[in-house]
């Protein structure tokens, strides 16, 4: 689902990693507790580059750099381990990875 407003507007988006010849590995690291609260406090506002819609309807190799977790960036610079995990899942194969949310799970998708 695609969320707008406050996030209480949700479209559906078609996504079918199967259909894709995508999976998903998803890593929840032990012993990391990122403060929701904090996370936010790190958000600056701003307008995207390109709508994630329209990021979503390019092959997911396109989506590094574009498809972007505005969490991350505050969330990485706390949790450095966080940010290594991330590149681990692009230098195992991933065509896109990315902290889910605010963190501190992550996710990367695989060709197979």
């Amino acid at each position: 689902m695609l969320g707008s407003g406050r996030g209480e507007v949700l479209e559906s988006v078609d996504f079918d990693l199967e259909r894709l010849g995508l999976q998903m590995k998803v890593l929840v690291p032990e012993g990391i507790s990122v403060s929701t609260a904090q996370a936010y406090r790190g958000i600056v506002p701003k307008e995207p580059e390109m709508r994630i819609r329209d990021i979503l309807a390019l092959p997911p190799e396109r989506w590094k750099g574009l498809l972007v977790n505005d969490f991350e960036q505050t969330v990485f610079s706390e949790h450095k381990e966080l940010a290594a995990i991330r590149q681990s899942l692009y230098d195992s194969g991933a065509v896109y990875a990315a902290m889910s949310g605010s963190g501190s799970a992550l996710f990367g998708l695989y060709r197979y």
